[in-house]
């Protein structure tokens, strides 16, 4: 099996135990914090691969560190990633769980190209502009690039939305060129 596939399994697992939990969102910020620490700390990553260091250890550390933090069942979740020797797709799992929790929430996530860097209210009109359009809840990520002069550009999924100056200079010029 590829590893994408295996990482969704367990995400679709995991999207069930937080359910039964009831916080899907806060489930998913926990687990975000531990593929965050993986990534970031090369110890806690060596410990994590280390075959020199069995399962039962791993487990028995994971159940310390954690059990005052976190859920039981989400513990549990780790523990038997390490019993099965995928607690290094815990990245992976990350980011299909939270693909999985904004399609059951209805989120969808959008980048929003702006040619300046736009204030809290005009970022929010945007988002709401963007929710009402869709027809979903929209979560938007703003980049700010001067080169498409002003106006906006966006992009959800596949779907590219250009309402960029620089777009619509360049279709008057190809305009004007076929005019002639």
């Amino acid at each position: 099996m590829r590893e994408t596939t295996i990482a969704r399994n367990y995400a679709e697992a995991l999207l069930e135990l937080a359910r039964k939990g009831g916080d899907l969102d806060g489930w998913g910020r926990m687990l975000s914090d531990v593929a965050d620490a993986m990534r970031r700390d090369p110890k806690l990553r060596q410990f994590l691969e280390s075959p020199r260091v069995d399962a039962e250890q791993k487990n028995d550390i994971l159940a310390k560190a954690f059990q005052d933090r976190m859920p039981r069942l989400l513990v549990r979740f780790l523990q038997t990633l390490v019993t099965n020797r995928r607690q290094m797709l815990i990245p992976a799992i990350t980011t299909e769980y939270l693909a999985l929790v904004d399609e059951a929430s209805g989120r969808v996530h959008a980048q929003v190209t702006v040619s300046r860097d736009p204030s809290d209210g005009e970022r929010d009109a945007i988002t709401r502009e963007l929710s009402r359009v869709l027809g979903r809840q929209v979560v938007s990520h703003v980049v700010v690039n001067p080169e498409i002069l002003g106006g906006v550009v966006v992009k959800v999924g596949d779907t590219v939305m250009d309402g960029s100056v620089r777009r619509r200079l360049a279709l008057l010029k190809y305009q004007l060129a076929d005019a002639r």
